[in-house]
């Protein structure tokens, strides 16, 4: 396995963007959603972004790539129809140890981005270590089949009963029972098929009463 395979924290750390075209654009909306500290340069600025540098919600360095603009990245996407351009950007990255990605162009790249499938705060990665994009975006298309939404419902209902057992100190032992009996439950087909009275039954019969207590399923067992 050539890659390690990683999730990585970027809130508020800078990360540049080069290029303003369509594929740029995908790469920065991903990355907003993250929560990143965007800077972006190039020549040609679509629309979206171009409102997104409006609101000042990701920064413009100008349409000249320059090397200083790296310094602080702590990622760094070339995203041009230029693969020389996208080579230098790279090279200039690598230079700093930064890692870099540069699309369409394995050899240029320190990491590669998966294909992704995301339910909630359930986020599967799917690579090919960048031998074929098209066969990620097959296998992810086969597994947004099986895994739908519930499945983000599920982990929401999950964290929210960790955070009500971890501050009570229990063993590991009784902290996996619990959730194990919760996961290899059908919990999920309740969720599936909107069965709130089961959904909650089936937490009254896993979840010790001293931790439901503390739970607020409120949200998750209406409407």
């Amino acid at each position: 396995m050539r890659y390690y395979p990683i999730f990585v924290d970027i809130k508020g750390r800078k990360v540049l963007v080069v290029g303003g075209g369509e594929v740029a654009e995908r790469k920065v909306l991903t990355l907003l959603s993250c929560g990143a500290d965007i800077y972006i340069t190039g020549k040609k600025i679509t629309d979206k972004l171009k409102a997104l540098i409006d609101s000042r919600k990701i920064s413009y360095l100008g349409s000249e790539f320059q090397e200083e603009f790296i310094n602080g990245a702590c990622l760094v996407v070339a995203a041009t129809n230029d693969s020389e351009l996208n080579r230098q950007v790279s090279n200039a990255a690598k230079a700093r140890n930064i890692f870099v990605n540069a699309v369409d162009q394995p050899k240029d790249c320190t990491f590669i981005v998966p294909s992704i499938v995301r339910q909630g705060d359930l986020v599967i990665a799917i690579s090919t270590s960048g031998k074929s994009p098209a066969l990620a975006k097959r296998v992810r298309k086969d597994l947004e089949h099986i895994f739908d939404e519930s499945y983000g419902i599920l982990v929401e209902l999950l964290g929210r009963v960790r955070e009500a057992v971890l501050p009570l100190g229990l063993s590991q032992e009784e902290n996996r029972a619990i959730f194990s009996s919760l996961v290899n439950s059908d919990i999920l087909d309740a969720i599936s098929t909107g069965d709130k009275q089961r959904l909650l039954s089936i937490i009254e019969e896993t979840v010790p009463k001293a931790i439901r207590e503390k739970l607020d399923l409120s949200e998750l067992t209406s409407g």
